[in-house]
């Protein structure tokens, strides 16, 4: 289910996965199919993780790649869910053809 906040956006930032939910800034990017599948590709890893695994592994991530890299903007851009869904948003095929844990292939690259 996608719907409209716009108040819930931190700068540049328009579309966000909190399961079972894609929520994005303004009605226009409802329709926007390239984040609606990159949103929908976070639900399935949220889903494979039991919803608490992946909001754990996903802040985890974050501070560490923050410590890293000393930039936290960085950090997100590195996360390995972010980099898988930023990798297949634009194949639309991509959820069926998706192996599970498939995020761990992004883990360390």
């Amino acid at each position: 289910m996608v719907v409209v906040f716009k108040h819930f956006f931190y700068k540049n930032y328009v579309g966000l996965s909190l399961w079972p939910f894609i929520i994005v800034k303004e009605t226009h990017h409802k329709s926007d199919p390239v984040l609606i599948n990159h949103e929908r590709i976070h639900l399935r890893q949220q889903g494979e993780l039991f919803i608490v695994f992946f909001y754990l592994i996903y802040l985890t991530e974050w501070v560490l790649r923050t410590l890293l890299y000393l930039n936290s903007y960085r950090a997100y851009q590195n996360i390995s869910f972010e980099r898988e869904a930023y990798a297949n948003e634009r194949n639309f095929d991509y959820l069926e053809q998706r192996k599970r844990f498939a995020f761990l292939d992004y883990l360390f690259r």
